[in-house]
């Protein structure tokens, strides 16, 4: 499987670490992984976490203006892109057809290629322009997925907190993992 994942500076880049261990951790099953970031994503991303960006063989990095990235174009044939977290901005632009640099072009490929699209939006509460707008995207063929995690498993920790996202998003991509909580499972 071939994933673009989009990282926005919403806060939440908690979600995005722990989504791509949980996808390295399945690299088997991962062809490539393309990670492209906004401009907020690195500001962002250094005070939430204060680590460096994910390093892994199956990770290439774009920047957020490279039109000439393979996923800019349905003939590459990815297979999936995730943003996470998703920023209302981001959102907004996606929404309403404004493909300005690569993430929003590449959700627009996603769309219009009838592949997957998983937004993650960190955002509370909701005005009526995203609620608006989320409407719009999953009425075009995307997937809403909110950063609400559940508590069903009884997480110990922030990062089994986090998980209870991350993981429901690899279940909806398709992809096969174990050591996750299964409702009514052992």
């Amino acid at each position: 499987m071939k994933i673009v994942i989009a990282i926005t500076g919403a806060s939440g880049s908690i979600y995005a670490d722990d989504f791509v261990e949980r996808l390295i951790a399945q690299e088997k099953q991962i062809e490539e992984i393309a990670i492209v970031k906004s401009t907020n994503a690195d500001l962002v991303w250094k005070h939430e976490l204060n680590k460096e960006w994910p390093n892994h063989s199956k990770i290439k990095y774009f920047q957020k203006n490279d039109f000439m990235a393979p996923f800019a174009s349905g003939s590459a044939n990815w297979d999936a892109m995730v943003i996470v977290p998703a920023s209302m901005g981001t959102i907004g632009r996606i929404a309403n057809g404004i493909s300005d640099d690569l993430i929003t072009r590449a959700a627009d490929v996603m769309l219009k290629e009838e592949k997957k699209l998983i937004v993650c939006p960190r955002e509370m509460p909701f005005n009526q322009i995203h609620l608006t707008n989320l409407l719009k995207l999953q009425q075009a063929g995307a997937t809403i997925f909110p950063t609400s995690p559940s508590f069903y498993s009884k997480p110990n920790t922030i990062k089994e907190l986090i998980g209870t996202v991350t993981s429901r998003i690899i279940d909806h991509l398709g992809i096969k993992q174990a050591n996750t909580y299964r409702w009514s499972e052992k």
